[in-house]
């Protein structure tokens, strides 16, 4: 088992909003409401960035590899964004794991993407649809369908847009801890207050409830049996333990 759970927290890409918009030596924080504003009159209600206008500012894993489970958030919290997406992507070049998100495909995935393409960032592994690895033609990355990157939700959902559901709400419904103290939508406002740390540890207890709903997609699928399942979360509830950081204990405490 080679598997690594994926999530990302973005901030607006101010730099870029600053030159589309033309908005000069403006400060960050208005420039962001500006961009706020002109989405919301683009859709009439939402005020949620369109992809490229994303910067990341936290990416978190779960690793699932032999008989080992750990999470952790990439870099520290003052490592750049070029080197958060170098890092990401030079771990799917080196172990090639099986990627599972929940809408990574309809949002992390293409962020990452964007950002990569900003920085340079060169990920062969990634981009491989068969022309230097045959086995990569009929599973790799880029497709919605093939397996190397599971996006639970868009699976789940059967593809339908109207049947997807929030992360939130279906760890809670299956007795996971769900949110914990903080949403997306509150993280360029815990940014802006110097709360990386926050951020990071809010990222990860989300890639930990993905896992979780992973662990019993699995079970659905056949390939853990019921006792399978129990030694899985057993595995995940001791390294928690063994972690010993206050997000991860109240994760644990929380789940039922």
């Amino acid at each position: 088992m080679n598997v690594l759970v994926f999530d990302i927290e973005t901030i607006p890409d101010v730099d870029a909003g600053r030159q589309i918009y033309e908005l000069g030596d403006l400060p960050d924080e208005d420039v962001a409401r500006v961009m706020f504003n002109k989405r919301r009159e683009q859709t009439g209600e939402s005020e949620f960035l369109r992809h490229h206008m994303h910067r990341v500012c936290a990416i978190s894993v779960v690793l699932r590899q032999a008989n080992s489970v750990k999470v952790w958030s990439i870099g520290d919290e003052t490592t750049g964004e070029a080197e958060l997406v170098q890092r990401f992507f030079d771990g799917i070049d080196k172990y090639t794991p099986t990627l599972v998100s929940w809408n990574g495909g309809g949002f992390d995935l293409p962020v990452l993407n964007y950002r990569a393409l900003k920085h340079g960032v060169a990920a062969p592994r990634y981009w491989e649809t068969g022309d230097d690895d045959q086995s990569f033609r009929w599973n790799n990355y880029l497709s919605r369908y093939h397996a190397r990157h599971t996006d639970l939700m868009d699976v789940l959902s059967g593809y339908q847009p109207r049947a997807v559901a929030p992360l939130d709400q279906i760890a809670v419904m299956l007795g996971y801890p769900g949110k914990m103290g903080m949403s997306g939508a509150r993280v360029w406002d815990e940014f802006l207050a110097g709360n990386i740390g926050a951020i990071r540890n809010y990222c990860e207890t989300d890639v930990l409830n993905t896992y979780l709903v992973y662990l019993r997609f699995e079970q659905i699928r056949g390939n853990l049996s019921e006792e399978a399942l129990a030694s899985e979360h057993e595995l995940l509830r001791n390294m928690l333990r063994d972690e010993d950081k206050t997000h991860l204990t109240e994760f644990l405490q929380a789940w039922a």
